[in-house]
């Protein structure tokens, strides 16, 4: 193709504040007035699968390194195009396969996607000049737009699909280079028309601290004084115990009795946080929140209600922070369920 052989592509866009990587690249594909799978077949060769897997979470140095080269970008931003800038504060170290804490899950089959992973903002799309999705909407305690205040969506409201960027040229191969990125692939519409709709709070105060937790994220993912990979890391393991299959723990049913409200219908099985639709991700994210507002008296208290155990809170987590272990460890004995007023 012309131009595509030369150090820098005749098109090259840069990235977009916070825009993932896999929507980088099919704006360049497209601004090549070329179909996604095609521009890459192009550039990489047809023995190197891009879209079959997740490449905002696996960003192959290959791939960086030539987008770094052929679009004149810094590798730094490039980089920061990827989830793996968020190691070290929403999960602790990087790995190619199995669970990332926080990383919503795409559930890739052949280039197509079984699971809801990515979200978006109906009016973040309507106001931008240039369409595009954000890093931030694959986070999963990530349920409310963090500049407008209203509920995130996971799927077409229409046909309630999966968002797919990189399908959508295959449904409209005639609009590549004019079509805005924020169409459904499956029934055409126009995911900057979907209804934006105000959150459900139980709390105000927790809703107000889980509109600052994913701020943090929003805003580079540096980690602040009160939020950092250790306090991340307890509001996901009590998120796992929210849904807790175990005769022992009823931490949820606490929670609700707590703060007034009613429980939800949960998808059944064993099924993590980060593969929930975002119905259940709100409701549960909120529980979790209410008890980090207070995690001392709230844990106690939850503790001597006998709605959690000492060995729940600590199963399967793996380092967890001074403060926290401070706060369980003094519930490894049964007989201070009587001490504590």
């Amino acid at each position: 193709m012309l131009g595509l052989t030369s150090p820098l592509w005749p098109i090259h866009y840069k990235p977009l504040p916070d825009e993932l990587l896999s929507c980088w690249l099919v704006r360049l594909a497209h601004g090549h007035g070329m179909k996604s799978q095609t521009f890459c077949n192009v550039i990489f060769g047809n023995r190197i699968q891009i879209w079959n897997r997740d490449i905002d979470r696996l960003a192959p140095s290959w791939l960086l390194d030539e987008l770094s080269r052929r679009t004149g970008t810094s590798p730094e931003t490039v980089l920061n195009t990827t989830l793996r800038t968020y190691e070290g504060l929403l999960y602790r170290q990087f790995r190619l396969s199995g669970a990332l804490h926080w990383i919503l899950v795409l559930k890739m089959y052949h280039r197509k996607r079984e699971g809801h992973g990515l979200q978006f903002c109906p009016t973040c799309l309507a106001e931008d000049t240039i369409p595009y999705f954000r890093k931030n909407w694959r986070i999963a305690f990530n349920t409310v737009c963090t500049r407008h205040g209203t509920m995130l969506l996971d799927r077409c409201p229409k046909c309630s699909v999966a968002v797919a960027v990189h399908r959508l040229d295959m449904a409209r191969p005639a609009d590549v280079e004019l079509a805005p990125l924020s169409y459904c692939h499956i029934c055409g519409f126009d995911l900057r028309a979907a209804p934006a709709t105000e959150p459900i709070a139980y709390d105000v105060p927790t809703a107000a601290l889980l509109l600052k937790v994913s701020r943090i994220v929003d805003t580079g993912g540096k980690p602040s004084p009160e939020w950092d990979l250790g306090r991340y890391s307890v509001m996901h393991q009590l998120c796992k115990l929210m849904t807790s299959r175990y005769q022992h723990v009823s931490l949820r049913q606490f929670v609700l009795e707590q703060i007034g409200t009613q429980d939800m219908p949960l998808a059944e099985g064993h099924i993590s946080f980060e593969m929930r639709s975002i119905e259940e991700r709100h409701h549960l994210a909120q529980l979790t929140a209410w008890l980090l507002m207070d995690p001392e008296r709230r844990l106690t208290a939850a503790w001597r209600a006998q709605a959690v155990r000492y060995n729940m809170l600590v199963k399967d987590f793996h380092q967890p922070p001074i403060w926290y272990n401070r706060i369980v460890d003094d519930f490894s004995n049964w007989r201070n369920r009587f001490i504590y007023s």
